[in-house]
């Protein structure tokens, strides 16, 4: 049985079965991160990464997604809360839900990349990159404009 964890109203899940795969890819779609993210590769990165829906009954109102080795390392991204939801308190609940996940514990790094929402993530122990320096990146910033 996947985690459930119960904040009010709202539900948090693990259960990939509840994710809304249409409202995922609408907000993705039109974000500053993944802006014009095609359909199917949404989906695709669902399959392959461990996602958590924000429920408020059957409705689904937010997301974000863990890619793991479960092991050493944690890539946290796509992370949102609709807007008619906000400033309820559930981001911070989801957060609390992430690092509750019984797959997520002892890993040695997290690590994710935000424009706006730092103070959210500092709750819970994000700091700017310590070496800088040793980061690479390779990215690819039009992928997905034809």
């Amino acid at each position: 049985m996947e985690p459930q964890y119960e904040f009010g109203e709202f539900v948090v899940t693990t259960d990939a079965a509840w994710l809304d795969e249409d409202l995922i890819h609408k907000v993705l779609s039109t974000g500053y991160w993944a802006e014009g993210i095609p359909r199917e590769v949404v989906a695709r990165s669902i399959r392959n990464s461990l996602g958590f829906g924000v429920f408020e009954g059957a409705k689904q109102v937010g997301f974000a997604r863990v890619i793991s080795d479960y092991a050493t390392f944690a890539y946290l991204a796509d992370v949102f809360i609709i807007e008619s939801r906000r400033g309820r308190g559930l981001a911070e609940f989801l957060m609390k839900c992430i690092f509750r996940h019984p797959e997520l514990q002892g890993l040695r790094r997290w690590m994710l990349v935000t424009r706006d929402a730092h103070g959210l993530y500092a709750q819970f122990g994000f700091r700017p990159l310590a070496h800088p320096e040793r980061f690479m990146e390779l990215q690819t910033p039009n992928v997905y404009k034809t």
